[in-house]
């Protein structure tokens, strides 16, 4: 017997054709795309270690670098107009990281007010996972717009057709799963999850909620199992050490996406 608490908000089949609502979602998956000089400058502005500036130019010969003037550093190439110097991510890693997020989208497909919600938050995380790759760090200009405005749309979501029952369930598991992450970076210092991490969680708690209490849950537990099975082998490969650290971002946005489509599942 299904439990009401954890019932998916996801209304109605899904039509084919060519919907006005499909339309919509494809016009999400081509902004990402179009989007991607946008995200590696994002990514290559925020990649320095905390306390820094961020990266206005290139490293190697100051070239600076903006969206008018994309090409080629912000291009899949990712070389320096100038010097040809490798800037920002590494090749491809933006662009590819961008297509995943719109196959995501693909096989998520909810009602358009999820779908748009779904799309922001992704959207902030293809910088992000990058970021917290490269420098361990997860900068606030990414996090806290990625939490409020995926909070922000699920309300739209809410008062143009879901209730209010699964946004208050969303808001709640937000806030639930990012004060447990906070609590163990109080308790545990290094040894728990930065403050980052915590408020990642909040936007992705509030996500996962809006579908029912256990694909916040099915995601943290998705992204520990992952970053334990990653860390094993980088200790078996010499790569790591015991009192190494793996950025725990990657591993939490990608648990995320695993309970999602867990969530919208047909």
């Amino acid at each position: 017997m299904s439990d009401p608490a954890t019932t998916r908000a996801v209304p109605g089949p899904r039509s084919g054709g060519t919907s006005g609502t499909g339309r919509t979602r494809w016009s999400y998956r081509w902004g990402l795309l179009a989007g991607t000089p946008a995200l590696r400058l994002a990514a290559l502005r925020h990649a320095v270690p905390s306390g820094s500036p961020g990266r206005r130019g290139c490293d190697a010969c100051g070239a600076p670098i903006g969206l008018d003037r994309p090409w080629p550093a912000l291009g899949p190439t990712a070389r320096c107009g100038r010097c040809r110097t490798r800037v920002g991510p590494p090749p491809g890693a933006v662009e590819a990281a961008t297509v995943l997020a719109v196959a995501v989208l693909a096989l998520v497909g909810p009602p358009v007010g999820e779908l748009v919600a779904t799309a922001w938050w992704l959207g902030w995380m293809v910088p992000l996972v990058l970021v917290d790759a490269a420098v361990h760090r997860l900068p606030d200009r990414f996090t806290a717009p990625a939490a409020l405005g995926t909070w922000l749309l699920l309300g739209v979501a809410a008062l143009t057709g879901a209730g209010a029952a699964p946004w208050w369930r969303a808001t709640a598991a937000g806030l639930g799963l990012g004060l447990f992450f906070a609590t163990t970076t109080l308790l545990l210092g290094r040894r728990g999850f930065g403050l980052g991490d915590a408020k990642l969680a909040v936007g992705a708690g509030m996500l996962l909620g809006w579908y029912g209490w256990v694909f916040p849950v099915f995601g943290l537990l998705a992204a520990c199992g992952l970053a334990a099975l990653v860390a094993a082998g980088l200790l078996v490969a010499g790569r790591v050490r015991w009192s190494g650290h793996l950025p725990f971002g990657p591993f939490l946005v990608l648990g995320t996406v695993a309970a999602l489509l867990l969530a919208t599942r047909p």
